[in-house]
């Protein structure tokens, strides 16, 4: 085998034509890298790879016409067959010279991601799995085209129906489509040799094992084939081809049975052991909320998926195979729109997207619509919409939850008073973990509703009335709970005041500044406090990160019987207070100031006659902000759930955030870009180019 590895592989550099393959394939990959990843500045090769795939369909029958078809036309064939050689052999070193040449520019491409690795983050590992699966159909490809060209003498037919049987495996998943958009068994024998669907499969970034072994089995299986076509012919000439020509059938016919068995049956294991998770932000694996909830769950769910299982979202899919895989209580069915456009009206009498999911349990049912799975922003200056995050896990793990729970708790929101919305993240938290919320104006009501858990008041900016003051202060002596927020604001909130002073907490007068430059981020007034390890501020704690509280007031709580404190956040002790703020011109601390150290959050429960209520009270308006939970990666929105999670006592409270995608770009000088553009587009594939002409030229002349 080693002696017809080097013959081959010299042949392919004398003659040119390995050179031209790999000149070609950088060429090509050098303009693509050049535009999605250098001028565009996209951190992940996979769009150039699959842009270039096409090149398969051309390139390799090309390159593998030749092989075997050459030696059957020149008669050396007869040489090499009745050599002291294995046809297994001859078939692996002849497979193994092109492989060499296929590896040669897959090498150097896997370079580039290491360049681009100089300019931002790059995902290593969504990025080299694509490469492994363009590695993979490329030597698939090389497997198919060697036993093609065994079949013929003639070249030109071997590169022919090479190129016809790799346009067949690239167009196969559009025929099946075309034939029957929900799948029969035709379809299913045709989508065997789906080729480009695998394919595509490395591109998400779940490392698929049904995927490897699907190219590795073509890979095998092809190369068998070609062995057992030699065979015959070797045998031809031994005058023995009555035998062999049963034994090679048999052959086939062995390892198609065993090449089908392989995939089915790695097809029926569980994805925890077949699916793996390489993507930078974990995206299809399931966090320990999640593999807790399902380990617990004791009853059927049934999700019903309305879409056509062929052309369902890749993500989506992975990500219930993940849940099937952790309980078998779990079922999933696809329901095929154009089959049953009004099976959604059973559960719900709002239109649906497609893709989207009904999540069914024995007390009640949940539509997760599709275009709550994705996060998106919008830029007005355009006016178009970018997808930033994945809320799959998060949508699904809450809608188990919900139809799962015998109890639905309800907070109240005031309004009113000027007090500041929450974003759509914080409110889209409230309903994950599964509780109704509402928002009312207390003018509208004589008491504060008894079913509630928790009423919020979120950074009023003008004070309370009397009435309303009373109703809150009946609320709270009666046991109720509350989450207050402050803000820094001119107006008097005597009465505000006064629901504050109900568990003995006091707000300084102006801002906090802080002196420590451990504890505030660029300027003095974004603080990054202390976080205590309780139960509400737990998930906060253990991300490791800061809580981020810009422009906060301090809080303190004066000693009273029957009243126990808590803190959750506190500033260091080199800080101040400081009252009109507008007009200071330094961070110097004056004589007006007063000292620290401060609370910044802090729960207080309060002991009134057979009952107790709780408060849990923070003291910036920008705490549960979208724009502030991002500069700590979502930390802030841990701490609210965590929160929230305290006034509702049920055990199913569970909520996933979004798991956000990592559209960061890299960021390249402009010579640079140009320089790099040169170098892969004209430099690297000329060079080999060049040295190939050079070595051809140079055995002409011998």
């Amino acid at each position: 085998m080693k002696a017809i590895y080097k013959r081959e592989v010299k042949a392919y550099f004398h003659s040119f034509l390995g050179t031209l393959f790999i000149g070609v394939i950088l060429f090509l990959m050098g303009i693509y890298f050049s535009v999605y990843n250098l001028f565009m500045g996209y951190p992940y090769i996979g769009y150039a790879l699959s842009a270039i795939v096409f090149l398969f369909l051309i390139g390799i029958p090309i390159l593998s016409m030749r092989i075997l078809a050459e030696e059957r036309h020149q008669k050396t064939d007869q040489l090499i067959l009745t050599a002291p050689v294995s046809v297994s052999g001859i078939v692996m070193g002849k497979f193994l010279a092109l492989a060499t040449v296929f590896a040669i520019p897959v090498a150097v491409i896997s370079i580039y991601p290491l360049i681009l690795s100089l300019f931002g983050t790059v995902p290593f590992g969504e990025t080299y799995l694509a490469l492994l699966g363009f590695f993979l159909y490329g030597l698939a490809c090389i497997a198919i085209g060697i036993f093609i060209s065994s079949l013929t003498e003639s070249q030109v037919i071997a590169a022919v129906i090479t190129f016809g049987v790799l346009f067949l495996g690239y167009v196969m998943s559009g025929i099946c489509n075309m034939i029957s958009t929900t799948g029969n068994l035709l379809t299913e024998i045709l989508s065997t040799f789906d080729m480009i669907s695998r394919f595509d499969g490395f591109f998400n970034g779940s490392m698929q094992l049904s995927g490897i072994l699907y190219f590795l089995t073509i890979i095998v299986l092809f190369l068998v084939f070609t062995v057992q076509s030699i065979q015959k012919r070797r045998y031809h000439i031994s005058s023995k081809s009555l035998s062999m020509s049963a034994y090679s059938s048999a052959m086939v016919v062995i390892s198609a049975v065993v090449a089908v068995l392989l995939n089915v049956i790695i097809g029926e294991l569980p994805t925890r052991f077949t699916v793996f998770d390489v993507t930078s932000n974990q995206l299809y694996s399931l966090t320990d909320e999640t593999k807790t909830l399902l380990s617990s769950l004791d009853e059927d769910i049934q999700i019903y998926v309305l879409a056509n299982e062929n052309q369902a979202n890749e993500e989506l899919d992975t990500m219930l195979q993940n849940y099937k895989g952790q309980n078998s209580h779990i079922q999933v069915s696809y329901v095929d729109p154009a089959v049953n456009p009004k099976f959604f009206t059973q559960y719900t009498d709002s239109p649906v997207s497609s893709n989207s999911m009904i999540v069914e349990g024995r007390m009640r049912s949940k539509v997760i619509d599709y275009s709550e799975i994705y996060q998106q922003e919008i830029d007005y200056t355009t006016y178009s919409s970018t997808i930033t995050g994945f809320d799959g896990e998060g949508q699904l793990t809450s809608a188990i939850a919900y139809v799962t729970s015998a109890d639905m708790p309800k907070v109240y929101m005031v309004e009113g008073h000027g007090e500041l919305p929450f974003d759509t993240e914080f409110t889209g938290a409230i309903e994950k973990e599964n509780v109704d919320y509402e928002t009312i104006n207390l003018m509208d009501y004589d008491e504060i509703p008894g079913d509630a858990q928790c009423v919020i008041v979120q950074a009023p900016t003008e004070d309370f009335s009397a009435d309303d003051t009373e109703k809150m202060l009946e609320y709270m002596e009666g046991g109720g709970d509350v989450l207050l927020i402050t803000t820094y604001t001119e107006n008097e909130m005597t009465n505000f005041h006064k629901l504050l002073d109900f568990y003995g907490v006091e707000v300084t007068k102006g801002l906090i500044i802080e002196e420590d430059p451990d504890h505030y981020y660029q300027i003095p007034f974004y603080l990054l406090p202390q976080v205590a390890a309780t139960g509400i501020t737990q998930g906060a704690y253990d991300s490791g990160n800061y809580v981020f509280v810009p422009y906060a007031q301090g809080l303190t709580v004066e000693e009273q019987e029957g009243v126990t404190a808590t803190e959750l956040l506190t500033t260091s002790e080199h800080c101040f207070a400081r009252d009109k703020v507008e007009n200071s011109s330094s961070y110097e601390r004056t004589e007006e100031d007063q000292d620290g150290p401060f609370l910044l959050g802090v729960t207080v429960e309060k002991e009134t006659g057979e009952e107790s209520s709780r408060g849990v009270i923070y003291s910036s308006e920008y705490l549960f902000q979208k724009n502030t939970d991002e500069m700590v990666a979502g930390t802030n929105l841990k701490l609210f759930i965590g929160t929230l999670g305290s006034f509702v006592e049920h055990t199913d409270t569970i909520a996933i955030p979004v798991k956000s995608y990592d559209n960061s770009y890299l960021t390249i000088p402009q010579k640079t870009i140009v320089s790099l553009a040169l170098i892969t587009v004209v430099v690297i594939p000329l060079a080999f180019l060049v040295c190939g002409f050079v070595i051809w030229i140079g055995r002409r002349k011998r």
